[in-house]
């Protein structure tokens, strides 16, 4: 049985029909111990779509389901305390008068004052913050009160947990640091996770799935290796990773003849012959060939450490990338030979 559901769900802030939703016929499924994502530039309806499962926004059309249980409907909708799903806030929302410790056992109001210490302690020590429990939020770096915020949200033992944009305040290193800490915590405890955030780097190193959302519809649900490699749509190609398309056209079902020569690909092309496309040419699709007959110029460049990365002006006018080794160091103006080494072709007509 999948854990989470979410189906064709539709949500709107304006009653006005006119005004398109929010989130329109949203559809994936979250299985138990999955951490998904949902991935999309600001106002592409993410957050929305979290706050639904949360129970903060009520649904127009669709359900969502939990563990067999509907919590969502048009004609139903579970309170938020009800629904057992923890959340982690984007500004962390501790209680500065309140301890660590006492952040995180909040929620234990049941429990004996002795079980709530073991559970205080237990997640100190699973967020690698043990011995801190007497300190306040103010007297912890921001990465630390991040892992406050996660404990406490995972005090309760929750079937879920949301997270909105929970690193965005934090440097880059670091956000990339501990996208891949709460990964590892959430996997030790076998705890299923939706985060919500614009960042592709901190998504691939959060999540198992992720949706690419695009004007509050659901482009792509899928493994992050699929999403990169191989799109279904002409959005989530340019979205994901770095690449250029360039014009080209079918000559049969496994080639497609561009300026750079003729493309083979593995799998079969659904166009008839002379069908124009757009090809999607990743930096590290460009490789350096002195056999190569076909030229291109450099006009920028990117030191990176290992790699450099180009941008090529070919003889057409069209512009591409191209990652090669850091030891080669073209200089502006410098023309290279070039050709097309790619696994996976990408092609949209």
């Amino acid at each position: 049985m999948h854990l989470l559901q979410v189906q064709n769900i539709l949500c709107r802030y304006d009653p006005n029909p006119e005004i398109s939703p929010v989130v329109n016929d949203l559809s994936f499924v979250l299985e138990p111990g999955e951490i998904g994502c949902l991935l999309g530039s600001s106002g592409c309806g993410k957050t929305t779509v979290l706050r639904s499962i949360a129970g903060f926004h009520s649904l127009e059309a669709g359900s969502i389901i939990l563990n067999g249980q509907l919590l969502s409907s048009p004609f139903l909708h579970l309170a938020p305390e009800k629904r057992h799903i923890g959340m982690v806030f984007q500004d962390y929302a501790l209680f500065p008068h309140l301890s660590v410790c006492q952040n995180i056992s909040f929620g234990l109001h049941k429990m004996s004052t002795r079980a709530r210490e073991v559970v205080c302690e237990e997640l100190l020590d699973l967020v690698q913050l043990t011995g801190l429990g007497t300190r306040y939020p103010h007297e912890l770096s921001g990465g630390q009160q991040q892992r406050v915020a996660l404990a406490r949200a995972l005090a309760p033992s929750p079937s879920l947990l949301l997270l909105d944009e929970p690193l965005s305040s934090l440097d880059t290193e670091l956000r990339r640091a501990l996208a891949l800490e709460v990964r590892e915590i959430l996997k030790k405890r076998g705890i299923s996770a939706i985060m919500v955030t614009h960042d592709q780097e901190e998504a691939f190193a959060f999540a198992d799935k992720i949706g690419v959302l695009h004007k509050g519809k659901l482009e792509q649900w899928d493994v992050p290796f699929s999403l990169y490699h191989e799109p279904k749509t002409r959005y989530v190609a340019g979205f994901i990773g770095q690449g250029v398309f360039i014009p080209g056209f079918v000559r049969d079902a496994n080639t497609i003849e561009t300026e750079l020569g003729l493309l083979q690909s593995p799998k079969q092309y659904p166009w008839l012959p002379n069908t124009a496309v757009e090809v999607l040419l990743r930096p590290d699709d460009i490789t350096e060939s002195e056999d190569s007959p076909y030229q291109a110029t450099v006009i920028r460049k990117l030191f990176a450490g290992t790699s450099t990365l180009y941008t090529l002006l070919l003889p057409t006018g069209s512009h591409i990338e191209a990652a090669l080794p850091s030891h080669h160091d073209f200089e502006i103006g410098h023309q290279i030979n070039i050709k097309v080494d790619a696994d996976h072709l990408i092609a949209f007509a």
